[in-house]
């Protein structure tokens, strides 16, 4: 199996040593690296640093205000860099007008992404699986109107106490990746293998669909870089 990592795990490091967090990943085994910002580098350093540890971007964790700012700037970047993936990572959809505008926003720029050779997805947290003050579920209203594909952080809909694998089963091709992660009931992380989120499970259904499994570990205990190194050494007793 090839596992990515979502960089954000390494946020101790990756503001002053994003070279240091690439290559410390690749030596640990991962494949793919799903970025969490770039935090100042030009795409085609970053490209370089990617190609000189053997790693390819699966994927980043970007706003809504960079295509919305800069649509073509962005396109580029992400191209040099080979991200096929745009994935927002979390977005103010706290009100139903908030909710509307976001949703119009991206119904907008995803056929204008796609024709670039990008998709546009949603990473969710706990809260868009609850029913709001106005009597609505976020995740719900962005399955039914918005032309987005999701990486269903499964952790945090354990913690929404959804099923993972069952909302991996009903979203079905809407899933393009997900984050593999672990923790316990109330919301707080740990690595692979050493929480209560079925993490085997979720691992198993992921490779029956063919999805990308991204590996994300929040704790930095007592590093991230010791944390994600637990997690694929979980991962490779069972592979």
């Amino acid at each position: 199996m090839e596992y990515g990592i979502q960089m954000y795990s390494l946020r101790d490091i990756t503001g002053s040593d994003l070279d240091g967090a690439l290559k410390a990943v690749a030596e640990m085994g991962y494949k793919t690296v799903e970025f969490a910002g770039f935090f100042g580098h030009p795409a085609e350093d970053v490209k370089a640093m990617m190609d000189k540890y053997g790693l390819t971007c699966c994927g980043t964790h970007s706003g809504l205000g960079d295509l919305l700012n800069d649509f073509e700037g962005t396109v580029k970047y992400h191209k040099t860099i080979g991200n096929t993936k745009y994935i927002i990572p979390g977005h103010d959809l706290s009100t139903k007008e908030k909710l509307d505008t976001f949703i119009a926003q991206v119904n907008e720029i995803a056929p204008k992404l796609r024709a670039e050779g990008i998709e546009l997805g949603y990473h969710n947290h706990s809260h868009e699986f609850y029913t709001t003050g106005e009597g609505y579920q976020i995740h719900k209203e962005l399955e039914e109107r918005a032309d987005i594909f999701f990486e269903l952080d499964t952790y945090w809909a354990y913690v929404a106490k959804i099923d993972p694998v069952a909302a991996m089963e009903r979203l079905g091709s809407r899933i393009r990746c997900i984050h593999l992660k672990d923790g316990d009931a109330n919301g707080r992380g740990c690595s692979l293998g050493s929480g209560t989120a079925p993490v085997k499970a979720v691992r198993e259904k992921a490779i029956e669909m063919g999805v990308g499994i991204v590996v994300e570990s929040e704790g930095l205990e007592p590093t991230g870089k010791e944390e994600v190194e637990r997690c694929i050494n979980f991962l490779k007793s069972l592979d």
